[in-house]
């Protein structure tokens, strides 16, 4: 069975996403406070659903409900803080030792609690509905990020390293990256554009739309997403649909990504396509392409290293 990339929303359409840039700002509880206080002073942030959060200022218990937030939090220095995360937080080794709270779609509430964080990472406005409410009444923040794009997850790591008081490790994280961003798509700049069919799974057919990061890193990497128009993040394709785009190359997920088994071949409807036939079928491992967070340029460096190989000679 399919399991959605971590950032889907459970909503009517399968990934429709409202992006919100991550504004953040800081306000003293108190002019004056002794030390032996600090630990109840509080801040008011902005997170990228546009929701006021109340948060202390020094944060020591979090709890991640995404693999691309706990890879941000260990990014940005602060893994050694994280008290529990999802059974899909596989990366890096270490956050496979942490206390699980369930897996991204469905977590215990139950087992957050027992935790007794001052923060939770929530990757959708919609991922945590049913439960914002009691964790708001146990006093734990709840700050939710919601990339769209590259570009966004940059926002998203300094939000985070920001709220977390690591501002200077999440700036020396997006510099790097994109550093990486830019050499990647000086290589491909000029060269013809491929059309490109990102197949999220074959049965049934899932592909990356209008919203997604994934029809923003193609872009980067020089190709043209032929569903690049299809106005969903993750919209699912009709047979005719994906006959009439006729891709020149397709990017799969590999086989173990996310436990996709339905995602070991080409789906029919793409068999007689120029990539298929032509041979230009890559696959990617699929946690750089469905997370985003800092692996996202991975993915970015793989997909344009397969477009255009000559380029990286």
């Amino acid at each position: 069975m399919l399991q959605p990339p971590t950032n889907f929303k459970l909503r009517p359409t399968p990934g429709a996403l409202l992006f919100l840039c991550a504004v953040l700002s800081v306000v003293s509880c108190s002019n004056i406070q002794a030390p032996h206080q600090a630990i109840n002073e509080t801040r008011k942030v902005v997170d990228e659903a546009g929701r006021t959060v109340i948060v202390p200022v020094k944060i020591e218990r979090i709890v991640s409900l995404a693999p691309n937030l706990t890879e941000i939090v260990y990014a940005v220095g602060a893994g050694n803080r994280l008290v529990g995360n999802t059974t899909f937080c596989n990366y890096p080794p270490e956050a496979k030792d942490v206390a699980k709270v369930g897996d991204t779609l469905q977590p215990s509430i139950e087992r957050i609690l027992a935790l007794r964080p001052q923060l939770v990472l929530v990757s959708t406005a919609s991922q945590l509905e049913a439960f914002t409410t009691q964790l708001n009444e146990h006093q734990i923040a709840v700050y939710i990020t919601d990339p769209r794009d590259l570009e966004g997850v940059f926002r998203s790591i300094v939000g985070v390293g920001d709220l977390l008081n690591e501002s200077v490790t999440a700036g020396e994280v997006v510099k790097r990256l994109r550093e990486r961003t830019d050499q990647i798509e000086h290589a491909v700049a000029g060269r013809p554009a491929v059309s490109v069919f990102f197949q999220l799974s074959g049965q049934p057919l899932y592909t990356a739309g209008k919203t997604s990061f994934v029809t923003n890193l193609i872009q980067r990497a020089g190709g043209r997403s032929v569903t690049a128009d299809v106005n969903e993040s993750w919209p699912r394709l009709s047979d005719e649909a994906a006959l009439a785009s006729r891709p020149e190359a397709i990017i799969m997920l590999t086989p173990d990504s996310m436990g996709v088994a339905a995602n070991t071949k080409v789906a029919a409807a793409l068999k007689n396509s120029p990539a298929a036939l032509g041979g230009r079928v890559y696959q990617i491992d699929g946690a750089l392409l469905t997370r985003p967070g800092p692996r996202l340029v991975d993915g970015l460096e793989q997909m344009a290293n397969a477009l255009y190989p000559e380029a990286f000679k």
